[in-house]
């Protein structure tokens, strides 16, 4: 028997629940929605969340569908899920923590007797820790940004290159390589002995369907690839970069991109022009180096020095 709160499974049965984490502000008690789907065969166990940050769903919408399509039946290991970490953010649609205004990916390992942010974070991380494999489902909030996966440790990181390879199963296409802040899951992971990948799978408002099923096909190819299903995955190349070039506006007005998502530049390559709002060219802005069009923002209002998007540079395949 498996169990992660409430739910509990026996070898091939699956069972939903609550992970309670602490009580609302009139004394109720609150828990995480969780699942556990147990496998009629041994194997390692792989632990899956979404929505750490509140407003981010599509790694909601993955898991929506990918849990029905599990038969525990045909799983060799277990799959233990979070579908909702960040519980008081998600009520509200909003990005961090209102209890305490709190990002909770920068929380981990979290503290049982601290804030909220940091009591989900050590409750979420107690189960994580005790996997083979980490998956941290993420979106880039409401910017338009490319499908990635992100490998967080650092690359002299014992794990790094673990994490390298659960990020190529897992197979978006692009990877970033960055060792990234204190807190994020992605992080601590790894110093805790587990492989540890952030999908970050694009950006919306709401949800992107597209970004959604390339969420599940990257699911259901760590499951095959680390034997968890019956089947063989054709690992392909993926983009890596290993740091972002930021650019703002050096002026008010209407942004215009001349590159897309995913396009390549080099250095002197126009990115975007800004207009005032009768179409006369204010400013144009160009590439101080070459990369990729990882992220852009969404809405074309900018104010002087506001961001406008993020060229990937140090770009390889690996």
């Amino acid at each position: 028997m498996t169990s992660l709160g409430s739910a509990e499974a026996a070898p091939g049965e699956r069972d939903t629940g609550r992970l309670v984490v602490g009580e609302t502000r009139d004394g109720s008690e609150f828990g995480l929605p969780v699942a556990v789907i147990n496998g009629a065969e041994d194997g390692d166990t792989l632990y899956l969340q979404a929505a750490s940050d509140g407003d981010e769903l599509n790694g909601v919408g993955v898991l929506q569908r990918v849990v029905p399509q599990l038969d525990p039946t045909e799983l060799a290991g277990t799959i233990l899920i979070v579908g909702i970490v960040n519980y008081h953010a998600f009520q509200v649609a909003e990005h961090r923590n209102p209890i305490d205004d709190t990002k909770m990916n920068r929380t981990y390992p979290g503290d049982p007797e601290g804030t909220s942010s940091e009591r989900i974070a050590a409750a979420t991380f107690d189960v994580a820790s005790s996997a083979d494999l980490i998956v941290d489902l993420h979106q880039g909030s409401t910017s338009r940004m490319i499908d990635e996966v992100r490998v967080r440790c650092g690359n002299r990181h014992r794990l790094h290159d673990q994490c390298l390879e659960l990020a190529k199963a897992f197979g978006c296409g692009h990877v970033l390589d960055q060792k990234g802040p204190d807190g994020q899951l992605a992080r601590e992971g790894p110093d805790a002995g587990v492989p540890t990948v952030d999908p970050e799978l694009g950006g919306c408002v709401g949800w992107d369907e597209t970004s959604i099923q390339a969420g599940v096909e990257g699911v259901f190819n760590v499951l095959r690839h680390y034997g968890f299903l019956d089947g063989t995955v054709d690992i392909e190349a993926q983009i890596r970069a290993s740091s972002f070039e930021q650019y703002g506006s050096p002026c008010g007005g209407l942004v215009s991109m001349h590159v897309d998502l995913g396009e390549r530049v080099a250095a002197g390559d126009e990115i975007f022009t800004v207009t005032d709002v009768f179409g006369q060219q204010k400013e144009t802005v160009t590439a101080t180096e070459q990369g990729i069009c990882w992220r852009t923002r969404r809405l074309p209002q900018v104010a002087t020095g506001e961001y406008v998007c993020s060229i990937g540079t140090e770009v390889d395949q690996y």
